[in-house]
């Protein structure tokens, strides 16, 4: 009788360099799939895109003057988002994690807080924060760990409005958005950090990241 076919790894583009995202690669190599990294500009020869946590966005992108952005890079800024766009125009499947939703948020024409009123319960300091969560009812955050779950936290920026066919899934209790998800795309953004939340960074304080990261890899087979 012959066997299974074997299914090919999915190959991820990390938008960032390796001295940056190694967590990153780490947490998907561990299940299995292929990670890349920067410099790659089309997503020719890729199943999905990763968009990773980083410094902030640069204003400019989302037509606004500095109001409390750091840490920007606007060259990475307008690379990531001319991969975006390609990942997009393919209909192939897109993550972005904190800096990487918000990226997601403004090519979808939504806007952005720069300094969150309530960013000392959000930014890093000397390690990530911990706060708790709800989720809605009927997404995919929620069939993976229920209404309320505590998540891991390192920005003091968020989304204001969401972007076209976004819509929020997730919040804090201070109602800063903390996941997304496009209504037709295969198109998710999350606030907080799943890769530091499981394998060699699991933590018993949330609940294992892998679980959102598996959910999105089978997005990648499909």
């Amino acid at each position: 009788m012959a066997g299974k076919e074997k299914m090919n790894p999915p190959h991820l583009l990390i938008a960032g360099t390796p001295d940056q995202t190694q967590n990153y690669v780490d947490a998907f190599t561990a299940l299995g799939a292929c990670c890349h990294n920067l410099p790659c500009r089309t997503a020719a020869g890729y199943d999905a895109l990763i968009l990773p946590g980083g410094g902030d966005i640069d204003p400019t992108l989302f037509s606004a003057e500095n109001q409390g952005s750091r840490s920007i890079d606007p060259i990475l800024d307008r690379l990531q988002l001319r991969l975006l766009f390609s990942f997009l125009e393919k209909g192939l499947p897109v993550l972005g994690i904190c800096k990487g939703m918000q990226m997601i948020n403004i090519c979808f024409g939504g806007g952005i807080i720069q300094d969150l009123p309530t960013r000392q319960q959000h930014e890093y300091i000397g390690r990530d924060q911990i706060h708790s969560s709800r989720t809605q009812k009927g997404s995919f955050l929620h069939s993976l760990y229920g209404e309320n779950f505590p998540v891991n936290s390192a920005h003091h920026q968020g989304i204001s409005e969401p972007g076209r066919d976004l819509r929020i899934i997730q919040s804090a209790p201070d109602g800063v958005a903390e996941a997304i998800s496009h209504t037709s795309l295969p198109v998710l953004g999350v606030q907080w950090h799943p890769e530091r939340m499981c394998f060699s960074h699991r933590r018993p304080d949330t609940p294992d990241g892998s679980l959102l990261l598996t959910h999105f890899l089978s997005l990648c087979r499909d």
